[in-house]
Protein backbone atom coordinates (compact mmCIF):
# COMPACT_ATOMS: atom_id res chain seq x y z
CA UNK A 1 0.00 0.00 0.00
CA UNK A 2 1.21 3.45 -0.86
CA UNK A 3 1.79 5.74 2.26
CA UNK A 4 1.04 9.72 1.53
CA UNK A 5 3.50 11.74 3.42
CA UNK A 6 2.23 14.21 5.86
CA UNK A 7 3.24 17.22 3.66
CA UNK A 8 1.25 16.08 0.72
CA UNK A 9 -1.59 15.14 3.14
CA UNK A 10 -1.21 19.09 4.43
CA UNK A 11 -0.92 20.39 1.09
CA UNK A 12 -4.56 18.47 0.11
CA UNK A 13 -6.06 20.05 3.29
CA UNK A 14 -4.86 23.22 2.10
CA UNK A 15 -6.46 22.86 -1.05
CA UNK A 16 -9.58 21.38 0.10
CA UNK A 17 -10.23 24.20 2.64
CA UNK A 18 -9.57 26.86 -0.14
CA UNK A 19 -12.52 25.01 -2.06
CA UNK A 20 -11.16 23.10 -4.30
CA UNK A 21 -12.97 19.72 -5.26
CA UNK A 22 -12.01 16.10 -4.04
CA UNK A 23 -11.16 15.26 -7.70
CA UNK A 24 -9.04 18.68 -8.64
CA UNK A 25 -7.09 17.43 -5.51
CA UNK A 26 -6.65 13.71 -6.58
CA UNK A 27 -5.69 14.91 -9.88
CA UNK A 28 -3.06 17.33 -8.78
CA UNK A 29 -1.67 15.30 -5.85
CA UNK A 30 -1.94 12.40 -7.58
CA UNK A 31 -4.00 10.77 -4.48
CA UNK A 32 -6.57 8.54 -4.96
CA UNK A 33 -9.89 10.18 -4.65
CA UNK A 34 -10.73 7.91 -1.50
CA UNK A 35 -8.13 9.01 0.40
CA UNK A 36 -8.66 12.78 -0.35
CA UNK A 37 -12.24 12.55 0.71
CA UNK A 38 -11.34 10.75 3.74
CA UNK A 39 -8.49 13.44 4.98
CA UNK A 40 -11.42 16.06 3.92
CA UNK A 41 -13.74 13.97 6.95
CA UNK A 42 -11.13 13.79 9.54
CA UNK A 43 -10.65 17.14 8.69
CA UNK A 44 -13.85 18.35 9.38
CA UNK A 45 -13.77 16.14 12.66
CA UNK A 46 -11.50 17.94 14.10
CA UNK A 47 -12.48 21.58 13.30
CA UNK A 48 -16.05 20.70 14.20
CA UNK A 49 -17.49 20.84 11.06
CA UNK A 50 -19.10 18.37 9.97
CA UNK A 51 -21.98 18.46 7.87
CA UNK A 52 -25.66 16.89 9.32
CA UNK A 53 -27.58 17.93 12.14
CA UNK A 54 -25.42 19.99 14.80
CA UNK A 55 -25.21 19.07 17.83
CA UNK A 56 -28.05 20.58 20.45
CA UNK A 57 -26.86 23.77 22.08
CA UNK A 58 -26.07 23.94 25.58
CA UNK A 59 -28.83 25.70 27.89
CA UNK A 60 -25.89 26.62 30.49
CA UNK A 61 -23.20 27.58 28.39
CA UNK A 62 -25.02 29.46 25.37
CA UNK A 63 -27.82 30.68 27.20
CA UNK A 64 -30.86 28.88 25.22
CA UNK A 65 -34.21 28.25 27.16
CA UNK A 66 -34.12 25.63 30.51
CA UNK A 67 -37.42 24.32 31.53
CA UNK A 68 -35.91 25.26 35.30
CA UNK A 69 -38.84 23.71 36.95
CA UNK A 70 -37.91 20.19 35.29
CA UNK A 71 -34.75 20.56 35.75
CA UNK A 72 -35.33 21.31 39.74
CA UNK A 73 -36.79 17.93 39.50
CA UNK A 74 -34.35 16.47 37.74
CA UNK A 75 -31.32 17.86 39.78
CA UNK A 76 -33.04 16.36 42.65
CA UNK A 77 -33.52 12.69 40.95
CA UNK A 78 -29.56 12.77 40.05
CA UNK A 79 -28.67 13.58 43.46
CA UNK A 80 -30.48 10.71 44.77
CA UNK A 81 -30.23 7.87 42.02
CA UNK A 82 -28.63 9.07 39.39
CA UNK A 83 -25.20 8.45 37.92
CA UNK A 84 -23.30 10.24 34.78
CA UNK A 85 -20.76 8.16 32.90
CA UNK A 86 -18.92 7.64 29.57
CA UNK A 87 -17.85 4.64 28.19
CA UNK A 88 -14.84 4.17 26.14
CA UNK A 89 -17.09 3.32 22.99
CA UNK A 90 -19.44 6.28 23.13
CA UNK A 91 -18.87 9.55 22.04
CA UNK A 92 -21.22 11.46 24.28
CA UNK A 93 -21.68 10.56 27.93
CA UNK A 94 -25.05 9.43 29.47
CA UNK A 95 -26.96 10.27 32.90
CA UNK A 96 -28.99 8.10 33.97
CA UNK A 97 -31.40 7.33 36.78
CA UNK A 98 -31.94 4.27 38.47
CA UNK A 99 -35.96 4.00 38.81
CA UNK A 100 -37.72 1.00 40.43
CA UNK A 101 -40.20 -0.59 38.22
CA UNK A 102 -42.78 -0.97 41.59
CA UNK A 103 -42.76 2.68 40.62
CA UNK A 104 -43.79 3.46 36.66
CA UNK A 105 -45.47 6.78 37.59
CA UNK A 106 -42.25 7.94 38.89
CA UNK A 107 -40.24 6.70 35.69
CA UNK A 108 -42.83 7.99 33.43
CA UNK A 109 -42.28 11.07 35.25
CA UNK A 110 -38.50 10.97 35.20
CA UNK A 111 -38.79 10.78 31.68
CA UNK A 112 -40.84 13.50 31.13
CA UNK A 113 -38.60 15.89 33.16
CA UNK A 114 -35.39 14.20 30.77
CA UNK A 115 -37.17 15.50 27.78
CA UNK A 116 -38.05 18.68 29.22
CA UNK A 117 -34.32 19.52 30.19
CA UNK A 118 -32.94 18.26 26.90
CA UNK A 119 -35.37 18.36 24.78
CA UNK A 120 -33.40 17.66 21.33
CA UNK A 121 -31.81 14.51 22.77
CA UNK A 122 -33.28 10.55 22.55
CA UNK A 123 -34.38 9.35 25.80
CA UNK A 124 -34.38 5.59 26.47
CA UNK A 125 -35.43 2.95 29.07
CA UNK A 126 -32.54 0.56 29.91
CA UNK A 127 -34.30 -2.44 31.82
CA UNK A 128 -32.01 -4.21 34.84
CA UNK A 129 -32.44 -6.65 37.39
CA UNK A 130 -35.56 -4.96 39.12
CA UNK A 131 -35.77 -1.51 37.90
CA UNK A 132 -34.82 0.58 34.83
CA UNK A 133 -32.16 3.15 33.97
CA UNK A 134 -33.86 6.24 32.77
CA UNK A 135 -30.89 7.20 29.86
CA UNK A 136 -30.34 10.57 27.88
CA UNK A 137 -26.73 10.99 26.45
CA UNK A 138 -25.86 14.74 26.40
CA UNK A 139 -22.17 16.26 25.18
CA UNK A 140 -23.28 18.71 28.34
CA UNK A 141 -24.26 16.90 31.04
CA UNK A 142 -20.90 18.09 32.44
CA UNK A 143 -22.07 21.32 32.36
CA UNK A 144 -25.92 20.94 33.88
CA UNK A 145 -24.81 18.82 36.52
CA UNK A 146 -21.48 19.86 37.77
CA UNK A 147 -21.72 17.77 41.07
CA UNK A 148 -20.67 15.16 39.20
CA UNK A 149 -17.42 13.62 40.31
CA UNK A 150 -15.33 10.08 41.04
CA UNK A 151 -16.89 7.91 43.72
CA UNK A 152 -19.55 7.85 45.85
CA UNK A 153 -21.30 11.09 46.30
CA UNK A 154 -21.47 10.73 50.25
CA UNK A 155 -17.67 11.04 50.02
CA UNK A 156 -17.25 13.90 48.43
CA UNK A 157 -18.56 17.94 48.53
CA UNK A 158 -22.05 18.25 47.06
CA UNK A 159 -22.62 21.91 46.97
CA UNK A 160 -25.05 23.98 44.27
CA UNK A 161 -23.57 26.43 42.24
CA UNK A 162 -25.46 29.97 42.47
CA UNK A 163 -27.01 29.51 39.03
CA UNK A 164 -28.76 25.70 40.70
CA UNK A 165 -29.59 27.06 43.67
CA UNK A 166 -31.63 29.77 42.20
CA UNK A 167 -33.75 27.52 40.32
CA UNK A 168 -34.26 25.42 43.32
CA UNK A 169 -35.42 28.41 45.50
CA UNK A 170 -38.09 29.09 42.06
CA UNK A 171 -38.95 25.92 42.13
CA UNK A 172 -38.47 24.08 45.82
CA UNK A 173 -41.59 21.76 45.42
CA UNK A 174 -40.37 20.37 42.20
CA UNK A 175 -36.55 19.76 44.10
CA UNK A 176 -38.15 18.13 46.88
CA UNK A 177 -40.43 16.10 45.08
CA UNK A 178 -37.61 14.70 43.08
CA UNK A 179 -35.25 14.09 46.45
CA UNK A 180 -38.49 12.40 47.45
CA UNK A 181 -39.09 9.90 44.77
CA UNK A 182 -35.57 8.90 44.56
CA UNK A 183 -34.85 8.33 48.29
CA UNK A 184 -37.83 9.23 50.31
CA UNK A 185 -40.80 7.23 51.00
CA UNK A 186 -43.90 7.81 52.39
CA UNK A 187 -45.58 5.21 55.32
CA UNK A 188 -47.86 4.77 57.65
CA UNK A 189 -47.27 4.77 61.50
CA UNK A 190 -48.66 3.87 64.77
CA UNK A 191 -49.22 4.21 68.00
CA UNK A 192 -51.65 3.04 70.90
CA UNK A 193 -52.77 5.31 74.03
CA UNK A 194 -54.69 4.64 76.57
CA UNK A 195 -58.33 6.43 76.55
CA UNK A 196 -61.09 5.82 79.60
CA UNK A 197 -58.58 3.12 80.01
CA UNK A 198 -58.97 1.43 77.01
CA UNK A 199 -55.65 0.85 74.83
CA UNK A 200 -56.46 1.98 70.93
CA UNK A 201 -54.39 2.19 68.29
CA UNK A 202 -53.87 5.22 66.04
CA UNK A 203 -52.20 5.49 63.15
CA UNK A 204 -50.97 8.66 60.95
CA UNK A 205 -48.85 9.38 57.79
CA UNK A 206 -45.14 10.36 58.20
CA UNK A 207 -42.60 11.03 55.65
CA UNK A 208 -39.10 9.87 55.31
CA UNK A 209 -35.71 10.89 53.43
CA UNK A 210 -32.46 8.93 53.78
CA UNK A 211 -29.37 9.70 52.30
CA UNK A 212 -25.66 9.25 53.61
CA UNK A 213 -24.33 12.39 52.06
CA UNK A 214 -24.31 15.08 54.87
CA UNK A 215 -24.67 17.89 52.03
CA UNK A 216 -27.63 16.20 50.08
CA UNK A 217 -29.33 16.05 53.68
CA UNK A 218 -28.69 19.63 54.23
CA UNK A 219 -30.03 20.54 50.85
CA UNK A 220 -33.00 18.46 51.29
CA UNK A 221 -33.81 19.87 55.06
CA UNK A 222 -33.32 23.73 53.93
CA UNK A 223 -35.63 23.34 50.97
CA UNK A 224 -38.41 21.88 53.36
CA UNK A 225 -37.68 24.81 55.75
CA UNK A 226 -37.88 27.25 53.38
CA UNK A 227 -41.65 25.89 52.15
CA UNK A 228 -42.38 25.73 55.86
CA UNK A 229 -42.48 21.92 56.37
CA UNK A 230 -41.45 20.83 60.21
CA UNK A 231 -39.12 18.35 59.79
CA UNK A 232 -36.08 16.38 62.52
CA UNK A 233 -33.58 13.93 62.33
CA UNK A 234 -34.19 10.19 63.38
CA UNK A 235 -30.91 8.80 63.85
CA UNK A 236 -30.56 4.65 62.98
CA UNK A 237 -28.34 3.95 65.58
CA UNK A 238 -25.58 6.35 65.85
CA UNK A 239 -26.02 7.62 61.90
CA UNK A 240 -28.56 10.55 61.40
CA UNK A 241 -28.96 9.41 58.15
CA UNK A 242 -32.66 9.90 58.15
CA UNK A 243 -35.24 13.18 57.89
CA UNK A 244 -38.52 12.87 59.09
CA UNK A 245 -41.57 14.79 58.59
CA UNK A 246 -44.63 14.06 60.84
CA UNK A 247 -46.69 17.00 61.89
CA UNK A 248 -49.85 17.27 60.84
CA UNK A 249 -49.57 20.12 59.04
CA UNK A 250 -46.10 19.38 57.04
CA UNK A 251 -47.58 16.31 56.68
CA UNK A 252 -50.59 17.83 54.65
CA UNK A 253 -48.30 20.49 52.75
CA UNK A 254 -46.31 17.18 51.44
CA UNK A 255 -49.21 15.13 50.64
CA UNK A 256 -50.24 18.36 48.54
CA UNK A 257 -46.93 18.44 46.34
CA UNK A 258 -45.31 15.11 46.84
CA UNK A 259 -47.20 12.41 47.99
CA UNK A 260 -46.53 8.68 47.40
CA UNK A 261 -44.33 7.03 45.12
CA UNK A 262 -46.98 5.95 42.20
Amino acid sequence: MHMHGTHVRQKAIALLRSGARNADVSRRLGVPVGTVAYWLHLDRAQQGTLPGKSAPPCPRCEGTGLDRAAYSYLLALYLGDGHIIQYSQHRVPSLMIACDEAWPGLMDECEQAMRAVFPDNSVCRVRRTGCRNVKVYSLHLWCMFPQHGPGKKHDRLIALEPWQQEIVDAHPWKFIRGLFHSDGCRITNWTTKVVAGERKRYEYPRYFFTNKSDDIRKLCSDTLTKVGVEWTTLARGSDPFNISVARRASVALMDAHVGPKY
